[in-house]
C-alpha cells in the first residue's frame, strides 16, 4: 500500500507526530474521490444532458452513497477547520487531539472499505461507480498513516482515560465555540441538569405530558423566541445559539428539547412568508409562548411525499372550511396554532395547489382534547420523544378565518414550508447530539461505577472503545452541526449541509444510544434505566424532518446540480 516504508512518529499517548498536517493532507484525497463519485453517477443518471429523477431512482444506491460520501467529506473538513482554530488559538490539546485523529482514522478507513448508511447496507467505492485504480489512488501517504495508525485501541484508552480525569458531565473536548455561546450552554446545561434530568424518566414511563410549569420556565429563558426578532418579541439570537440551546435540552431530554421545535418552524414560516400584520400579531405571541403552535403537515398516505397532500381547504366567503385527516403531529391537543398545509385548488395534484394556514384552535385537555368545532383526534402510542404526545386528528368543514392564510396568497404553502427545512434541518441535528451526548453520560457513569470480575467495567477495552467512539462521533457530529448554523447565521444557502448534518447526527444518536445500552447489559434493557429511555428517543431521529433515505436522496440530488 502507499504507506508501507513511511515511518511516522507515535507519542506514548497515541498520538501521531504532525497530526494536523497528515489530517490536513488526507483532505485532498477524499475530495478527488468524491469527485470521482460524482461523475460515476451522473453518467448513470443523466438522459440528454439532464439529471433523471427515475435514473436517480434506479441508480438509489450510487445516489445514496454519493451523500454518505460528501458528508464524511464535509464532516471531516469541518473536524480540521475546528482543530486548526483551536490549535491558533493554543488550545488544541490532547484530548482534542485524540478526538480528531481518531475521526479522521475512522472516518478514512470507512471510506476506503465501506461507510454503513444503516445497520444491514455498507456502502463500498465499487457500489459507487468508483475504478479500482481510483480506489487504489486514495490511498495517499497521509491517508494511509491515518488508515493504519488513526483509530487505535491504544488512541481510544488514552481518550478514556482524560474522560475519566475529567468530569465526565462536561462536554468532551472544546467545543470552538465563542465565549457568549459557551455561557449560553452552561446555563441551559445547569438547567437541564437541575430541572429536567431528575423527573425526565418518570414522564416517559407514566407518558406524561411535559408539565405546563417547565414551558412556562423555558419561555422566561427566550427559548421560544430564540431567533424571532427583538422588534417583534423575541430576543434575536442566532441559529447557532438554538442549536447550542436545543443540543443542551435535548441532552437532558428530547421532548424538552423539542418544545422549541414547532415554534421555530412556525416563527421561521411567518417571518419568510408571512404579511407584517401576520408577523406582529403572532410572532410576539409565540416568542412568549402565549401561543403554542403545532405542525400540521403530513398525512396518513402521504408520509414524506408532501406535495401529494390530499387535505382540502374550501373557500367559504372571506374564510376557509378545512377538510382532511393529518397523521403524526406532535403537541397537537394543548397547543392554540396550527401551521395547517392543506390543498386550496382543487384541480391540482402536486406541490403548486397547497396552502398555509395558521389555524387557530382551543388548547385542549387532558378529558376533551380537542374541544374545537370540526375537529377531532386520537393519541398514537409510542416508543419514544413522548413528553408531548403523537395525534390523529380529522378535520369536517374546521373554520379558518381568510386572514389567516399565510402572507395572503393562496399556492404558495409548499414553497412557504421549504424555505423553514434548513432551520429545521440544523435544529433536529442538534437534537440528535444532546441525546448521543446523554446517552454517553449514563453510560461513563454506569461503566464507571458497575463492577464485574473485580474491576469497574470501564477498565475492559471493549468497553472503553464504545466509549471513545461515541465521544469521538459526537464531537463529528457536532461540528458539522454548529457548521451549519453558522452558514445560515451568514445568509448561505445550506440546504445540503444543514441535511449532511441531520443525516450524520441521526446515526450518530442511534450508535451512541445501543453501544451505551450494550454497556448497560440486561440493566438497560430495563425500564427503570435511562439509556432505555434513550435509546427509544434516539430511534425517531432517523425518521423524523426527512427520513435518512429521503435525506439522502435530497443531499445526492443537490449534488447533481
Amino acid at each position: 500500500m502507499a504507506y508501507e516504508g513511511q515511518h511516522i512518529g507515535i507519542s506514548e499517548q497515541g498520538i501521531l507526530d504532525d497530526l494536523l498536517h497528515l489530517t490536513s493532507g488526507s483532505l485532498g484525497a477524499v475530495d478527488q474521490l468524491l469527485t470521482q463519485a460524482a461523475q460515476a453517477l451522473r453518467d448513470q443518471v443523466c438522459a440528454k444532458g439532464r439529471v433523471s429523477a427515475a435514473l436517480v431512482e434506479q441508480n438509489q444506491t450510487a445516489a445514496h452513497g454519493l451523500a454518505w460520501l460528501a458528508t464524511y467529506a464535509e464532516a471531516l473538513k469541518q473536524m480540521q477547520q475546528w482543530a486548526e482554530k483551536l490549535n491558533a488559538d493554543s488550545r488544541f490539546g490532547e484530548v482534542e487531539a485524540l478526538i480528531l485523529q481518531i475521526a479522521f482514522g475512522e472516518y478514512l478507513c470507512q471510506i476506503h472499505g465501506g461507510i454503513p448508511i444503516s445497520q444491514s447496507e455498507i456502502i463500498r467505492s465499487h457500489d459507487m461507480g468508483i475504478s479500482d485504480a481510483e480506489a487504489q489512488g486514495f490511498v495517499t501517504k497521509e491517508v494511509g498513516v491515518l488508515i493504519q495508525d488513526g483509530n487505535t485501541q491504544k488512541a481510544r484508552l488514552r481518550l478514556v482515560a482524560l474522560m475519566q480525569e475529567n468530569n465526565a458531565d462536561v462536554t468532551v473536548g472544546i467545543s470552538g465555540l465563542d465565549e457568549e455561546l459557551e455561557m449560553i450552554r452552561d446555563q441551559f446545561r445547569r438547567y437541564a441538569r437541575e430541572r429536567i434530568e431528575p423527573v425526565a424518566h418518570e414522564w416517559h414511563l407514566k407518558d406524561e405530558l411535559i408539565p405546563m410549569e417547565i414551558i412556562d420556565e423555558l419561555a422566561e429563558m427566550g427559548v421560544f423566541g430564540l431567533t424571532i426578532p427583538e422588534n417583534l418579541g423575541g430576543l434575536g439570537l442566532s441559529k447557532a445559539t438554538m442549536a447550542v440551546v436545543s443540543e443542551e435540552l435535548s441532552r437532558g431530554y428530547i421532548g424538552v428539547g423539542s418544545l422549541g421545535t414547532r415554534s421555530e418552524i412556525a416563527a421561521e414560516l411567518i417571518l419568510c412568508g408571512g404579511s407584517d400584520a401576520q408577523k406582529s400579531h403572532w410572532l410576539p405571541k409565540i416568542a412568549s409562548a402565549e401561543m403554542l403552535p403545532t405542525a400540521v403537515f403530513t398525512e396518513p398516505n402521504t408520509g414524506s411525499d408532501l406535495g401529494a397532500l390530499r387535505t382540502r381547504a374550501t373557500k367559504e366567503g372571506d374564510d376557509y372550511r378545512i377538510t382532511g385527516n393529518k397523521t403524526w403531529i406532535t403537541h397537537a391537543s394543548r397547543t392554540h396554532v396550527m401551521t395547517l398545509l392543506a390543498r386550496t385548488d382543487p384541480e391540482s395534484t402536486d406541490h403548486r395547489g397547497l396552502s398555509m394556514f395558521l389555524a387557530e384552535k382551543i388548547p385542549g385537555t387532558d378529558a376533551e382534547p380537542f374541544p374545537t368545532e370540526g375537529m377531532s383526534g386520537g393519541e398514537i402510542e409510542v416508543l419514544g420523544y413522548r413528553g408531548m404526545k403523537e395525534y390523529e386528528l380529522a378535520f369536517d368543514q374546521f373554520h379558518v378565518k381568510g386572514e389567516n392564510l399565510l402572507g395572503g396568497q393562496e399556492g404558495k404553502g409548499f414553497k412557504q414550508l421549504m424555505q423553514t427545512f434548513e432551520s429545521a434541518r440544523i435544529q433536529t441535528a442538534a437534537r440528535a447530539v444532546g441525546v448521543a451526548q446523554s446517552a454517553l453520560d449514563v453510560s461513563m457513569q454506569y461503566a464507571q461505577d458497575r463492577k464485574q470480575f473485580g474491576k469497574s467495567l470501564i477498565e475492559f477495552p471493549r468497553v472503553a472503545n464504545k466509549l471513545a467512539m461515541m465521544a469521538v462521533e459526537i464531537m463529528v457530529a457536532r461540528q458539522l452541526t454548529y457548521f451549519s448554523a453558522f452558514e445560515k447565521d451568514n445568509d448561505r444557502r445550506c440546504d445540503l449541509e444543514a441535511g449532511m448534518a441531520k443525516l450524520l447526527g441521526a446515526r450518530v444518536a442511534w450508535s451512541a444510544a445501543d453501544n451505551g445500552l450494550q454497556i448497560h447489559g440486561g440493566n438497560g434493557f430495563a425500564l427503570e434505566y435511562k439509556i432505555s429511555r434513550i435509546l427509544c428517543d434516539a430511534r425517531i431521529l432517523n425518521i423524523f424532518e426527512g427520513a435518512a433515505e429521503i435525506q439522502a436522496q435530497v443531499i445526492a440530488r443537490r449534488l447533481l446540480e
